[in-house]
């Protein structure tokens, strides 16, 4: 799968509100009421990432959770991790909302 470019990275953050471009990944910070929010929402995130057989960094800081997505055979953002990144999201809203 190919690399995106940075102009083609650019229009896709348009819709990943919050995300950023950062060191050749998609990163993100959640935060949560709770230390166990968060670890819940780690555990179907690590279940999404499982099934697509693409997995996110991922780090925890009590009731913050970064996520970084890069495809690292590629050496950066390509469209799997538009498609992680808009899970996570859709994932964040149902938990959240």
């Amino acid at each position: 799968m190919p690399r995106l470019g940075e102009a083609q990275i650019g229009d896709e953050l348009k819709s990943l509100i919050g995300w950023e471009y950062l060191d050749n990944s998609l990163r993100k910070l959640f935060r949560f009421k709770e230390f166990m929010d968060g670890i819940r929402f780690i555990a179907r995130v690590a279940e999404m990432a499982e099934a697509a057989d693409h997995h996110p960094d991922m780090h925890i800081n009590y009731t913050r959770v970064t996520f970084t997505c890069s495809t690292h055979s590629e050496g950066g953002v390509t469209d799997k991790d538009v498609r992680l990144a808009q899970q996570i999201e859709q994932a964040f809203a149902s938990q959240t909302g």
